[in-house]
């Protein structure tokens, strides 16, 4: 649109003082015809570009020129209002500064976008904070104070006296080097080594913070999405997990891969089904697993797991076939408030 080429082009003015309509038109991806017709269509509105002819001449705004135009068109403007993670922001203590930042981008908007940017906005939900079956998801507390002395720690590169309460353990304190933040799944965690090994602690946890005077022993710079597939890749092959080889049906597939922890192999049976190595990260969590996808799955091995679960199963047709001992439930007449013929009734 050309609306949004002209503020381009003021805004690239801005930025860098002075550009020929060579470098106008290279940036803005036209021709230098249009550059110029454009640079005129400024002028006519108000906007004081000017020409500086020469050799190292071009095009400049007059000094002390300001504009209240942002550059976002109205895409751009919707981008930023639904982008901002509130969930990951709070994670990191910047609940407060998200609401202010949004506050100031729909300030800025021209009037033309923001009325239907921010009624757009409405429309569409990120992060909700249930799923579809009322499942609350969860986002631990974090302490407004603490983690804002970790972050700053880690953005200044300080080294970092926590007191960290791992689970089943005291509270203790620990001197680490932080490398960076993470939000995953509304969780905060501080990725970081100490001692030279590598350590990833939940910011929930961490019960108190102290910022060091002396710098951080990291790199100068981090691929903080490699760090972090690197610990997950390790936390996943790690420990005392289990390999189990399932028979599953391919329409609970992607079930039983979302609880378990890494796909070793696949392979599609003669039936349909899928042959299945995965790891779990124990045996209870092998056996949840499993029993949440009833006769959709079958443990093929480890021989264990295959006896608890029928164990499990034997233990449930047991109860269930015993004779009930609780009271009768009263029989309840539920009026039919549905007035519509039964043939067009339709089940949604």
């Amino acid at each position: 649109m050309r609306a949004d080429r002209l503020v381009s082009l003021v805004l690239l003015l801005r930025r860098h003082g002075r550009l020929s309509a060579t470098a106008l038109a290279r940036e803005l991806e036209v021709s230098t015809r249009t550059v110029l017709r454009d640079v005129e269509a400024l002028s006519a509105a108000g906007v004081p570009v000017y020409a500086e002819r020469g050799r190292h001449g071009g095009f400049a705004l007059l000094p002390g020129f300001r504009t209240e135009l942002t550059g976002l068109n109205h895409d751009e403007a919707l981008a930023l209002l639904v982008a901002g993670s509130r969930r990951g922001a709070q994670a990191f203590g910047l609940g407060a500064a998200l609401a202010s930042a949004m506050r100031k981008v729909v300030d800025a908007l021209p009037e033309s976008y923001r009325a239907t940017a921010t009624g757009a906005a409405e429309r569409l939900l990120v992060d909700p904070e249930t799923d579809l079956l009322s499942r609350r998801l969860v986002t631990e507390e974090v302490p407004d104070d603490t983690v804002a002395v970790v972050r700053r720690a880690v953005f200044a590169g300080h080294r970092l006296r926590i007191r960290y309460a791992a689970a089943g353990q005291a509270p203790q304190w620990r001197t680490v080097d932080p490398i960076g933040l993470v939000t995953a799944r509304g969780q905060g965690y501080l990725p970081a080594t100490r001692s030279g090994a590598d350590r990833t602690y939940r910011l929930s946890r961490v019960l108190a913070a102290e910022a060091l005077p002396e710098p951080a022993r990291r790199p100068d710079r981090v691929d903080l999405d490699r760090v972090w597939q690197e610990r997950g890749t390790r936390f996943r092959t790690g420990g005392d997990q289990v390999a189990v080889l399932v028979r599953v049906d391919p329409a609970r597939r992607d079930e039983l891969v979302g609880t378990a922890l890494a796909v070793l192999t696949e392979e599609a049976e003669a039936d349909g089904r899928l042959r299945l190595e995965v790891t779990f990260q124990d045996s209870r969590h092998a056996e949840w697993a499993l029993w949440r996808l009833a006769t959709h799955a079958e443990a093929l091995a480890p021989r264990w797991l295959r006896t608890s679960l029928r164990d499990r199963a034997a233990a449930i047709a047991a109860r269930y076939g015993e004779p009930a001992t609780h009271h009768r439930i009263a029989a309840v007449d539920i009026p039919d408030t549905d007035t519509r013929p039964r043939h067009d009734r339709s089940t949604t």
